[in-house]
């Protein structure tokens, strides 16, 4: 069989992701550190809106007071991010541009459809933790925990080439199974823009794991909601580990628009949260936790 390493030239910020990749053979290529360079800020404009530059912290993200009171999804999402080491020093672009966590593809004897061969192991072989909405041959769930609070947010993406980039812009519809990105060799994230906050909201997250501490997500989910009246008048949800890129689950949102925000409504919608997917034989758990998962923070968040 052959097998393939990536040797192209690879961006290095925080290095959490690719320094695994180089001690496990997974990367060879030349590094470019851009640790020292890129924009590490987060700037307001007159309207509340925020930039993030893409070389800030998760810790720096997690921590600051203004994002959040005007991002509280934003903010869980950073905070239950990996540990309080990787989040000091893991960015937010490298965190929306990280390769798969596949164990078929971190294994660099091992070929798959991300370093150029043909299958996808994982499809035949464990995939455990692989997808529950199969949207493409590649069945790896995409890692980015701030991809989807971003996608709950409608986030929008500036590189060094492009500008406007939405999260699907960014990481496509997860139906293009050959890479994590559509960034071009060489492309950079230079920041992120979120737009004016809404009045009233309330957002967190939560995720489900296998273990009780630094722990990747079986699922996780970004919720963000607006109550008037006693009924939903705003419901964004955002999942990750379920499919190959964070997913809306516009069934659930669409059917609480306008209902009153009770534990009756929301364990009825929660129901549609895994409309549309598409389990592989052993990953139907994941189901089962992405349905309680939408119960359980919307009930906190409609208290």
């Amino acid at each position: 069989m052959s097998v393939a390493v990536m040797t192209a030239s690879e961006f290095r910020a925080g290095g959490t992701d690719f320094s695994e990749r180089r001690r496990s053979g997974v990367s060879q290529g030349m590094l470019i550190d851009i640790s020292a360079t890129g924009d590490k800020t987060i700037t307001w404009d007159a309207d509340g809106t925020a930039r993030i530059g893409a070389l800030a912290t998760i810790a720096t993200i997690a921590t600051d007071a203004r994002i959040a009171a005007a991002y509280p999804g934003i903010a869980a999402s950073a905070q239950g991010l990996a540990t309080p080491q990787v989040r000091h020093v893991a960015t937010l672009g490298g965190n929306l541009a990280q390769r798969s966590r596949c164990w078929y593809f971190r294994r660099a004897d091992i070929d798959c459809l991300k370093k150029g061969g043909s299958t996808c192991p994982a499809r035949s072989g464990n995939h455990l933790y692989g997808v529950a909405f199969d949207l493409g041959d590649c069945v790896a769930p995409h890692p980015s925990t701030m991809a989807a609070a971003l996608l709950a947010y409608d986030a929008t993406i500036t590189t060094d080439r492009r500008s406007g980039l939405t999260i699907a812009g960014l990481l496509g519809d997860g139906s293009v199974s050959n890479a994590d990105h559509t960034l071009a060799a060489g492309e950079m994230i230079e920041s992120i823009a979120l737009p004016a906050p809404l009045q009233g909201e309330r957002a967190t997250y939560k995720r489900a794991i296998s273990r009780t501490h630094a722990e990747w997500p079986l699922v996780e989910l970004c919720a963000r909601v607006v109550i008037a009246g006693g009924k939903f008048q705003l419901v964004r949800l955002a999942a990750g580990g379920v499919a190959p890129v964070p997913l809306r689950l516009t069934t659930v949102e669409a059917q609480l628009s306008g209902k009153i925000a009770n534990a009756a409504s929301i364990a009825e919608a929660a129901t549609a949260a895994s409309s549309g997917a598409k389990p592989l034989p052993m990953t139907a758990y994941k189901l089962d936790l992405l349905q309680g998962l939408v119960r359980d923070v919307l009930e906190r968040l409609s208290d």
